[in-house]
């Protein structure tokens, strides 16, 4: 009786990368400094953005909630006047 051997491939470990690799090419230091340069850039640019656009964000707030205290107050309003009207004789 030949016995064979049980695989169990969830824990087999398969590489992805391939076996001849090649060593990191080194990166000039003036691209290193554009990148870290790009990168200070762009960490400023997004802060003052960011307190240019709360302000405006804050008055969009504040006027969004009052006009759902208005749309509430007429939905209330609606719903009082329609149930007055709905009590009849004829119901």
């Amino acid at each position: 009786m030949k016995k064979t051997k049980k695989r169990n491939f969830r824990f087999q470990r398969r590489s992805l990368l391939p076996v001849n690799m090649v060593p990191p090419v080194a990166v000039s230091p003036l691209i290193k400094t554009a990148r870290w340069s790009a990168l200070l850039l762009g960490v400023f640019y997004g802060k003052q953005r960011f307190e240019y656009l709360k302000p405006i964000a804050e008055e969009e707030r504040r006027v969004e909630e009052a006009e759902k205290k208005a749309r509430e107050e007429q939905e209330r309003i609606y719903k009082q006047l329609s149930e007055a009207n709905s009590d009849t004789i004829l119901k």
